[in-house]
């Protein structure tokens, strides 16, 4: 890859500065597209976006910026964060300490405008330049893992896909948000919803996908999900938004349900205190796995207690065993409504426990 520095006064930069979430992100006198393709979106706090203009104001040296030759124009490679934070200072679209832009003096305003960036103009093939990307982002604001997907795959079906779900207030947040976690603008929606329609293989299903015109699958997927979600599950509760609902649509969306059945076992399981992971409750409504739930264990006290009151003899075999070698078991089990209290303790040898039925 070809570099060469040059100096350029924050104003050149500022020339022709438009953001426009159809248009994209552009300044330099209209030839510099500071979000390509394969970019993130605006991510800094407002603390690290205030930081920037302060360092420009006080004439502190600002790391090094990269951009990419691409015919007549240019794309940033690296300091998207620090270019948008200036122009949009610049523009007047936030204050630092109840100052905007237009706020300062005018030898303020020009010291900011003059000051001269450090930018070094990349030429390169495309490999080299996804390569450049991930090595230089290392050292500022980490990168997510879907966020380095997004470089690698960078295409129009990305593009469309990033429109759906990769916004503030994306079309994805609207429709699903009581069952999405994370932010859009970090690409956990992306990430979540590729997951799930991919059983795990994201890499492949992106790189399969690169080059299609639009991510219509994709979004139709997500809407056929979250609908589902919304017709079994109508009371909202915080815990949905952990539940990995694309794998159980996957698995269990050709089944047969009554939604009113499932609130009732749900907010049943909710209040019982022996259900320790309400967030697996939902998982555990479709499979009867209850792991997903991680029922409440006996306390070291009612261990002993069962002990001792066994004589150290198990119930199952009839033969003594040391209290390191046998296990708490519930008498009545707890899916047939036995709870986690003392009365319902037994102590099993090894052996016994795991072969018990209704284990």
């Amino acid at each position: 890859m070809k570099i060469e520095l040059h100096k350029i006064p924050v104003r050149k930069v500022y020339e022709g500065y438009k953001n426009n979430e159809e248009e994209g992100v552009v300044g330099y006198g209209g030839k510099l597209n500071i979000r390509p393709k394969y970019q993130r979106e605006f991510v800094y706090k407002d603390k690290q976006r205030d930081a920037v203009v302060d360092t420009v104001r006080k004439n502190f040296p600002l790391n090094v910026m990269y951009w990419v030759v691409n015919g007549d124009g240019y794309e940033v490679l690296d300091g998207q964060q620090r270019t948008l934070s200036l122009c949009e200072y610049i523009k007047g679209n936030f204050s630092i300490d109840y100052k905007y832009f237009f706020n300062l003096q005018r030898e303020e305003q020009e010291q900011i405008l003059n000051y001269e960036l450090m930018v070094y103009f990349c030429e390169g093939t495309d490999r080299e330049k996804l390569d450049w990307f991930r090595i230089v982002n290392v050292a500022g604001e980490k990168l997510t893992e879907q966020e380095l997907r997004n470089a690698v795959y960078a295409g129009p079906w990305l593009s469309d896909a990033k429109r759906y779900f990769s916004k503030t207030n994306c079309p994805a947040k609207v429709l699903g948000e009581p069952f999405m976690s994370g932010s859009p603008i970090r690409q956990e929606y992306l990430e979540r919803v590729l997951l799930w329609i991919s059983e795990g293989k994201i890499e492949n299903y992106m790189s399969y996908h690169q080059f299609s015109p639009n991510a219509n699958e994709l979004w139709l997927y997500y809407n056929n999900v979250v609908n589902w979600a919304k017709v079994l599950f109508p009371t909202l509760r915080r815990e949905m938004k952990e539940v990995p609902w694309g794998l159980l649509y996957n698995k269990f969306h050709q089944n047969a349900y009554d939604a009113a059945e499932l609130e009732a076992r749900a907010s049943k399981l909710m209040a019982d205190d022996d259900v320790t992971k309400k967030v697996g409750v939902y998982e555990y409504l479709f499979d009867g796995e209850e792991k997903h739930l991680s029922i409440r264990a006996f306390t070291p006290g009612m261990k002993r207690g069962a002990y001792e009151r066994q004589g150290g003899v198990c119930p199952h075999c009839g033969r003594a065993f040391p209290i390191e070698e046998m296990e708490a078991d519930h008498i009545t089990p707890w899916h047939a409504g036995g709870k986690t209290v003392a009365e319902n303790c037994q102590m099993l040898c090894r052996a016994c426990n795991r072969t018990k039925s209704g284990k």
